[in-house]
């Protein structure tokens, strides 16, 4: 039977997620089947949630694990009842805080995200209007601005990569596809010639990348495993030649292949 894990918070969510998933991706081999409740804002809310977690908890004879960044003060208190394993991930952080800084909180419901958050959310928007401008080698202009240039044959992964580190992380990065003529070249692409030290270039199995063409453009010769290959060992030269960190994403996710871009930028800082 899997775990149940309940996730309740005033506003979104986000924080009450992001926490619980870090905590829990610490047990493998375990399965938790997870429920969100958000906008619990005022008590009568949740009490009805209590209802449904005690129900549950009855029904499965197994004492669920509540993860809750509630604020209020009361609402704490009420949660803390259920019949649940709570964790009060606010309510952990708070008091220490108000020690330390000598002076009591002011929670206000749904405020877990202030002005901070939403300096970050501008942040990661004008990364993201970075990343669409600067996509696919339409626009080079502003390569002076990148954090990373991603490199590599087309549909090895640099967008969703590039789109991902920009929500996520407001990185502001451009990606620049090896065409043919690029490929069969000796020389470094000119757009990229001032930029090295920014390169990060993507490879990947001619096998896979066949796979990922096909779906685009069945049975071409840009999807012909021939192609892929002659293409994909062409880039491996020219970024062995440029000296440049090379990824193979051939069985990575994006949140992989960010983490190891993620890694390069701050080694090369």
């Amino acid at each position: 039977m899997k775990q149940q894990v309940y996730l309740i918070s005033d506003s979104t969510g986000i924080t009450a997620g992001a926490l619980a998933d870090s905590l829990l991706n610490q047990f493998q081999g375990i399965s938790f089947e997870i429920t969100t409740f958000r906008y619990v804002d005022s008590p009568s809310r949740l009490a009805k949630v209590c209802e449904q977690i005690e129900a549950a908890s009855k029904q499965r004879q197994q004492k669920p694990i509540v993860f809750s960044t509630l604020v209020e003060g009361a609402m704490r208190v009420q949660l803390n009842a259920v019949n649940g394993h709570v964790f009060d991930l606010m309510g952990a952080f708070l008091t220490p805080l108000e020690e330390v800084l000598g002076r009591q909180a002011s929670p206000t419901v749904g405020y877990t995200h202030g002005q901070r958050e939403e300096a970050q959310y501008h942040e990661r928007m004008d990364a993201v209007n970075y990343a669409l401008r600067n996509d696919d080698g339409v626009s080079t202009r502003h390569y002076d601005q990148a954090d990373i240039i991603l490199i590599g044959v087309s549909r090895c992964g640099k967008t969703p990569t590039c789109l991902y580190l920009a929500m996520q992380y407001s990185m502001y990065a451009a990606n620049y596809p090896l065409v043919v003529e690029d490929l069969e070249s000796t020389a470094i692409p000119a757009a990229l010639n001032h930029y090295k030290e920014r390169l990060f270039a993507l490879t990947i199995e001619p096998q896979r990348l066949q796979s990922i063409r096909q779906e685009r453009r069945p049975d071409s010769n840009y999807a012909s495993l021939k192609q892929c290959q002659h293409e994909v060992r062409l880039a491996e030269i020219l970024f062995r030649d440029l000296g440049v960190p090379v990824c193979d994403v051939t069985s990575l996710s994006i949140e992989e292949i960010a983490t190891r871009v993620l890694r390069h930028v701050d080694e090369r800082q």
